[in-house]
């Protein structure tokens, strides 16, 4: 019996229900853009970003920027609001082909230079510059961009590579998951 067949034809709607009782800010996009969040071309947020409702116009964010999943972005620190009768406002400023990985939270008053990564988990309270690795809590640059990048081209060299037939945007079937886990000897690998 093929389990995947009956689970395509259910995914759209799981994904709609889905959607419907738990809504994510990339429901709001359109109505957010409209409000004053400057949102460049070809941008991709992952399922489950959280962009905040409340202050989104101090918001931007460039051209190619990728935001992994469950990352949240809050303009605002309401935690001086009974102390001071304020709450902190900030702008955020996202540069052109950033990315932010999963988990990660933006706080008020922060900028990620263009080209930066900031890695999975990151708590991002002060400006990281351009061209860098950023990561940890508080995200501190560990590295510049080039040489991550230089150390990420030997790993591949040395990887198994996979092709985006092997991705479940392909429907990828079971016999290649198995065959893509024995391929990593050494629990690493790459797909496109």
């Amino acid at each position: 019996m093929n389990l995947q067949s009956p689970f395509r034809i259910l995914r759209p709607y799981l994904y709609w229900a889905y959607r419907r009782l738990w809504p994510t800010s990339i429901d709001h996009l359109p109505r957010y853009v409209a409000g004053g969040l400057k949102l460049g071309r070809d941008v991709q947020i992952q399922p489950g970003v959280k962009i905040d409702s409340g202050h989104y116009w101090h918001i931007s964010i460039g051209d190619e920027v990728t935001i992994a999943p469950e990352v949240q972005i809050i303009a605002h620190d309401a935690s001086t609001k009974r102390h001071l009768g304020y709450t902190r406002i900030g702008k955020i400023d996202i540069g052109d082909r950033a990315f932010i990985g999963a988990g990660s939270i933006l706080l008020p008053g922060v900028s990620i230079g263009e080209n930066s990564i900031i890695g999975a988990g990151s708590v991002v309270v002060c400006s990281i510059p351009a061209n860098v690795v950023a990561a940890g809590n508080p995200a501190k640059v560990i590295c510049s961009l080039a040489s991550f990048l230089e150390r990420r081209r030997r790993e591949i060299a040395a990887s198994p590579c996979f092709e985006e037939d092997y991705t479940l945007r392909h429907d990828l079937p079971l016999p290649k998951r198995v065959e893509m886990n024995g391929r990593m000897e050494n629990r690493i690998g790459y797909v496109r």
